[in-house]
């Protein structure tokens, strides 16, 4: 609920700003979006973090692309062709942002299924008061998971267990990359093979 009231004290104060009458409708419109998404999505921590970057980079595109028109429907020249630059910028945005998506929805969906089978490692590692896993825990039972990915090269399972236990254990960047080929082992895609397994940092 309180979400929802500072939404709705932002959009007012958005309309109350001397903003420029042909570009306030489209700011709101975009700021009512990118709220409303970030509410419907932020279920958890992680989530809320990944529907708050969309729903600010939502907004950065569609400023953006408002300001681009803006200038292409100019009479000089040099503003129209800065008008048509501008635009690269958030059609590169709108890729980014569905490939990100995408990766997500699929990460969901492998979950999903993953737990349907009863393949979900069990989330018993001890944590900080702040919930926070705690390292020493996750990097003792890291071996395991390493080990059965090494084994299994080609089960997107085992590539997808190892990603959370890149997580628990703090690295998120080879986290990402195990899931990346989970992910695509998943789809079939076998043809170069996901890179050996290595140890958390």
């Amino acid at each position: 609920m309180l979400g929802w009231v500072v939404l709705l004290a932002g959009l007012i104060t958005l309309w109350l700003l001397p903003l420029p009458a042909g570009s306030k409708p489209t700011i709101l419109v975009i700021a009512a979006f990118a709220g409303v998404f970030t509410l419907l999505e932020s279920t958890n921590r992680g989530k809320a973090l990944a529907a708050v970057m969309v729903a600010l980079l939502v907004f950065y595109l569609g400023v953006t692309l408002q300001r681009a028109w803006v200038l292409v429907n100019s009479e000089v020249w040099v503003s129209k062709a800065l008008g048509v630059a501008i635009v690269v910028i958030p059609v590169l945005g709108v890729w980014a942002l569905a490939r990100e998506l995408l990766f997500g929805v699929r990460i969901e969906q492998l979950g999903r299924r993953l737990a349907e089978e009863g393949g979900l490692p069990e989330d018993d590692l001890p944590r900080h008061p702040s919930g926070r896993i705690v390292r020493e825990a996750a990097d003792a039972q890291f071996p395991r998971w390493q080990a059965e990915a090494e084994q299994a090269p080609e089960d997107w399972r085992s590539w997808y267990r190892l990603s959370l236990a890149y997580s628990a254990s703090g690295d998120t960047r080879r986290a990402r990359a195990a899931m990346r080929d989970a992910v695509r082992l998943s789809r079939g895609q076998t043809d170069t093979g996901p890179e050996p397994a290595g140890r958390a940092s």
